[in-house]
């Protein structure tokens, strides 16, 4: 059998594939993996001449030690499928040699890697990457690029990117608009209790939307959320114009126990859906118009007025509904204070909200995550992700005006205030 050197055994391939490129017109999915071969195996015989200082079938010169011994076969895994390699094998080199190349190609592709957690984060199980990745393997049936197994290790990579998220410096973020919302996990580590995911959105005044922090709380309570908004504050959060949150005990003891100087404002979705759980049927649509109007009032005291004319008119045939709408009421209409343009966007945690649909939309497909790990690495890359989607806040020059001189206000009240406790 003619001995051909490994330049001529790659040239001849390579004329092999630009034949089939232009007979065929197209670039197939077998021409692509073919290709890339080519290119590693290049790039693996190269670096034997270079490692052995000569070519294929040439001459050792004195001092040169090492010699070509064959090739390997084995397989590199990548976005494209399984490519089968022939690795160079070198015998009787000072130092032993390895090829740096095929180490820092690892067994699989990083286009691998990022296409495997993609699938993971955006709704595909291990099994389901398993599978699909399967069909792109070129070998038997029972071969596929990635195992479960080996999707689990891929996916570490998210950890990876939650412990730097949670991690991270916080004085770059000017935030005006806090936002704050727990969503509910099993973990069967936990003996599949429902475990509280605390999660702190943020306005900032360049109008960007960010996810700020997520942590495991347990339950939702003020301690729970206090340690949640201590990491905030240690990475260097500048203190919010305002900090919008549901009705939840803890979390609003919280907020006020760590920036008291925010305006709380009570998510009004939250605070409709409970007075209107108190009213009969008959009169659901009238309550729902008054309450609308109540939450949609041109100012501050005109929301005032129309929530006291409304508590009053109904407070006998109602009692358990005005009772309730009279609860918080002040922080349930301290939107009205703010820019009127931003007064929709702050008066509710529809922005945690929206990205919890994103998250159980995801997360459906596993009925209980096993740890703690599992859970926040997942819940983190599909809240990140649904975050980037996002379009921004409009801050005008007239809005930004206007929270100027609340906040004059806020800064004149407070003065006030201490000077009165002095």
């Amino acid at each position: 059998m003619d001995r051909i050197p490994d330049s001529g055994r790659l040239a001849q391939v390579a004329q092999e594939l630009r034949s089939e490129l232009c007979s065929s017109g197209e670039l197939a999915g077998d021409w692509i993996r073919r290709g890339a071969t080519l290119l590693v195996e290049q790039m693996l015989a190269a670096e034997v001449d270079e490692a052995l200082g000569r070519g294929s079938y040439q001459r050792r010169g004195d001092g040169q030690a090492g010699y070509r011994n064959g090739y390997k076969e084995r397989s590199l895994s990548t976005a494209e499928g399984k490519l089968p390699v022939k690795l160079p094998q070198v015998r009787e080199a000072d130092p032993p040699y390895r090829s740096a190349i095929w180490q820092a190609l690892g067994k699989r592709s990083a286009a691998l890697k990022k296409l495997a957690v993609e699938m993971y984060a955006r709704g595909l199980s291990t099994r389901d990457i398993e599978e699909l990745l399967g069909e792109l393997c070129d070998g038997p049936e029972d071969q596929t690029l990635l195992s479960r197994s080996g999707v689990s290790r891929v996916t570490e990579a998210l950890w990876e990117e939650y412990e730097a998220f949670s991690k991270r410096d916080l004085s770059g973020f000017d935030v005006v608009y806090l936002f704050c919302d727990a969503v509910y996990e099993s973990l069967r580590q936990q003996g599949c209790c429902r475990q509280a995911i605390l999660v702190t959105w943020g306005v900032c005044s360049d109008g960007s939307k960010v996810l700020l922090h997520m942590s495991l709380g347990n339950k939702e309570s003020s301690e729970s959320w206090l340690e949640h908004f201590r990491s905030l504050v240690s990475r260097n959060l500048p203190t919010p114009l305002t900090a919008t949150t549901d009705g939840a005990p803890g979390l609003i003891k919280a907020v006020e126990a760590m920036w008291p100087e925010a305006e709380r404002i009570r998510c009004w979705f939250h605070k409709m859906k409970n007075v209107l759980e108190k009213v009969p049927d008959d009169m659901h649509e009238t309550i729902k118009r008054l309450l609308q109007d109540v939450r949609d009032a041109p100012d501050h005291e005109t929301g005032k007025r129309r929530a006291a004319a409304l508590i009053e008119r109904y407070q006998r045939e109602l009692p358990s509904a005005m009772a309730c709408l009279a609860e918080d009421l002040e922080a349930s209409l301290n939107h009205l204070k703010l820019p009127s343009l931003h007064q929709r966007m702050i008066r509710t945690t529809n922005l945690c909200e929206r990205s919890f649909v994103e998250e159980r939309r995801r997360t459906k497909v596993i009925p209980r995550f096993f740890d703690e790990k599992s859970c926040l690495k997942l819940v983190f890359a599909t809240l990140w992700r649904a975050s980037q989607r996002w379009r921004n806040v409009t801050f005008t020059a007239i809005e930004k005006k206007q929270l100027d001189a609340y906040i004059r206000v806020r800064q004149a009240m407070g003065k006030k205030v201490r000077e009165i406790a002095a």
